[in-house]
């Protein structure tokens, strides 16, 4: 019996030094979101007698701050989330034509995910021609109907949405990919239209819009869930438009006509129904129309290709 209390207590006792020595102390410190954020922009050509900038709409931007890791910026409606570079620097260019407010907001994160917010508010002035070859090509002597051409491979795909990769390398539709199971695609038609200086774009949906549902697309009344497809539910609108620079930064030597389609409201879309209504231009003739858009949320690393011809 003695010799059972003995073990019992040497047991206990080797347990507790175990315990003791062999476990190392983690602690996790002080997890301090950054301090001292300081937003700072300089807008392009901004002089007294250009209070909004050069016209450009280039903003360079800058985040200092004390124990910051990353930082994440919100456009304030001039694309979706971006993600800035680590060392807090990125160089923006604002594409809505004329003066307009953007809300920047500013997410600075630090130790184990702690994050500190701050917002600045900035004017910027965007002023931009587009080439006239390029007008005419896409609307015409006043108006030109357009449609996905469905008897080219890659007439829809997806790539990354990458500014140095401008083709759809993830997945290309094969000729007629989508007759018989999203035939909606090929039968909407985008109207493009000139009246003096205004831009409308009308389209007619008669078997619904190709689209995905829930947050990844902004149409009117598209469900709330539900697999890529065709949605009857839209059946068409009609929305200005604006010739704007390509915001996506896409450098001289890769092929794009560095400008986009930007669509107004929600009630249009060209080819696919995204959130985002910036459709690229990356090439377009008489006869033919190349076009990218970006994905959103989730799917914001995702460029969308459509091409398309004019309608018969």
């Amino acid at each position: 019996m003695k010799n059972n209390i003995i073990n019992v207590a040497l047991s206990v006792f080797m347990l507790v030094f175990y315990t003791s020595c062999s476990d190392p102390d983690y602690s996790f410190g002080d997890l301090q979101a950054p301090s001292n954020v300081v937003v700072n922009t300089e807008i392009v050509g901004q002089s007294e007698d250009n209070p909004y900038g050069d016209g450009s709409g280039v903003v360079h931007i800058s985040v200092d701050a004390d124990g910051a890791l990353a930082y994440k910026i919100d456009f304030g409606g001039s694309s979706t989330v971006n993600l800035v570079p680590f060392n807090g620097e990125i160089t923006r260019q604002f594409t809505k034509t004329g003066i307009n407010d953007y809300k920047l907001t500013v997410v600075v994160y630090g130790a184990g995910g702690a994050a500190t917010t701050v917002v600045k508010e900035i004017t910027v002035e965007s002023e931009f021609n587009p080439e006239p070859e390029l007008v005419t090509n896409l609307i015409g002597d006043g108006s030109k109907t357009w449609m996905v051409d469905k008897s080219v491979s890659g007439h829809f795909g997806v790539g990354p949405w990458d500014d140095a990769s401008t083709w759809p390398e993830w997945w290309s539709a094969g000729i007629n990919e989508k007759v018989g199971s999203a035939d909606c695609l090929y039968s909407a038609t985008f109207t493009f239209s000139q009246t003096g200086g205004e831009y409308t774009l009308t389209v007619d949906a008669p078997q619904g819009a190709f689209t995905k549902t829930g947050a990844l697309t902004s149409l009117p009344e598209i469900p709330d869930s539900g697999a890529e497809g065709c949605y009857s539910e839209y059946t068409g609108g009609s929305s200005s438009f604006s010739f704007v620079p390509s915001s996506t930064g896409i450098p001289a030597s890769t092929p794009s006509t560095k400008t986009s389609i930007e669509l107004a409201g929600n009630d249009t879309y060209i080819g696919y129904g995204a959130v985002q209504k910036e459709y690229e231009i990356l090439e377009i003739t008489s006869s033919y129309l190349y076009l990218r858009v970006q994905g959103y949320g989730d799917e914001s690393g995702n460029a969308w290709y459509i091409k398309l011809i004019p309608a018969q």
